[in-house]
């Protein structure tokens, strides 16, 4: 009779090297990459299920080309990539209990899990029961500073074609060391060719030809599973692996299992959250962070440029009423400055035929341009864009143009008889000069 594992520790307690090794015993021989994405597909038990029945409805299915025909399944890639293996499926799909067992001692014990694995190859060692051969080839690896546990590596003897063992695990493995916990065996169903019982030793199957499907790797120096992108991107092309490297660490997907986890509503509660953790992580600056900064440095950019444009608009304007002022106050106040004499001064004459009235406004204004001429200078050379450039030149002009036709009617108004009261008024001073 057949121990559960569930009935002899608590959902919260870890399991103890007997019960994992009698969990791991049924797979604990096969190659290092067939294992290691056993192990991942265990971890989503409903679809596990699901991939069971499709290689049962499909006895012919192997190798990539069946894991090609249920591309449209919305199965974890581990789990898909099982039908490649039908004698895997078949064998052990067949027992929901383990499956979900195996899938919570790898996610909850992990290290513990391949630690087991290399314990239960070390006794089939020897026994004499695991070594190169036609099939696989065996290797042993001298013990890590972190561990006193050698590692033996089992490898497919040609890369391309697996071949699936099969044997029983209370014989293959020696005298088993936990009598109450007697390793778990799986004998296969009637109608394959490995349901005959294996009494000693290991049975080999047909070799599977595999090219892409079989992309999972065991890392015994940190004991944990990885994936090789390459690989995984062929086969599966509609979820690929973004990203550099040709390695990454395998991530349990808590959106492909909706049975519950060994430790319950916890269990789920703590692997959602640590999914979503990861997937932070692995996006940070590229996706989300990488927008945010898009959006902030083109809103940026628009609002500066915005403000450029407007900036720009407002020196034009003030420079076009600069200027104005500026022609009103050289109009009035510069033949008096070159000449030497007082803004006021010009205004005086030039209004003094028209009343006092007249008089006071122009001096009011010629010595504002007074005032002004220092800030006018400094603002027109402040201001450096090609529009203000253009409308100083025309104000220039302007100015010109109005000290020309200003002189012109001085001559004319000096010739003419309309001309004689002001001449009265202005003249005499100079006059009388010239006559001393």
């Amino acid at each position: 009779m057949l121990v559960s594992v569930a009935g002899h520790a608590a959902d919260d307690q870890p399991l103890s090297n007997a019960q994992l090794d009698q969990l791991v015993a049924p797979i604990a021989l096969y190659p290092d990459s067939l294992l290691s994405q056993l192990l991942m597909a265990t971890t989503y038990p409903d679809e596990f299920a699901k991939a069971y029945e499709w290689s049962k409805a499909h006895p012919d299915a192997k190798g990539d080309a069946a894991v090609k025909q249920v591309e449209s399944q919305n199965w974890d890639p581990s789990v898909a990539s099982m039908v490649a293996f039908p004698e895997v499926l078949i064998t052990l799909g067949g027992q929901p209990k383990w499956v979900k067992d195996m899938g919570d001692a790898f996610l909850g014990q992990t290290s513990g899990v391949m630690d087991a694995v290399q314990r239960l190859r070390a006794q089939a060692q020897k026994a004499g029961n695991l070594k190169s051969n036609e099939q696989v080839t065996v290797t042993s690896q001298p013990a890590s500073t972190s561990s006193s546990q050698q590692v033996i590596v089992v490898e497919p003897a040609k890369p391309d074609v697996v071949y699936v063992p099969a044997y029983n695990p209370t014989v293959v493995y020696g005298a088993w060391a936990y009598p109450t916990y007697p390793p778990y065996y799986y004998p296969p169903p009637p109608g394959y060719w490995f349901s005959t019982a294996v009494m000693t030793g290991i049975a080999w199957g047909v070799g599977i030809a595999v090219g892409n499907a079989l992309w999972g790797g065991c890392n015994w120096g940190s004991s944990n599973v990885n994936i090789n992108v390459n690989k995984y991107n062929n086969i599966n092309t509609n979820r690929k692996i973004e990203g550099g490297g040709d390695r990454s660490s395998w991530k349990h997907d808590p959106g492909h299992r909706t049975s519950d986890y060994r430790g319950g509503s916890a269990e789920r509660n703590r692997r959602q959250q640590d999914f979503n953790t990861n997937q932070r992580e692995q996006f940070r600056g590229r996706d989300n962070a990488g927008t945010r900064d898009v959006g902030n440095r083109d809103n940026g950019g628009r609002n500066n440029g915005n403000r450029e444009v407007a900036n720009r608009d407002n020196a034009r304007e003030n420079s076009r009423r600069q200027a104005a002022q500026t022609m009103e106050n050289r109009g009035i106040g510069s033949p008096d400055h070159r000449g030497g004499g007082s803004a006021g001064q010009m205004d005086r004459n030039r209004g003094g035929g028209q009343g006092g009235g007249f008089d006071n406004s122009n001096r009011a204004r010629g010595d504002t341009g007074a005032r002004q001429q220092p800030s006018r200078d400094n603002a027109l050379t402040g201001v450096n864009d090609r529009q203000s450039g253009r409308d100083s030149a025309r104000g220039r002009e302007s100015m010109s143009s109005q000290r020309s036709q200003g002189t012109s009617r001085a001559a004319s108004s000096n010739r003419s008889g309309g001309g004689a009261a002001r001449s009265t008024h202005q003249r005499p001073a100079r006059s009388g000069g010239r006559g001393r």
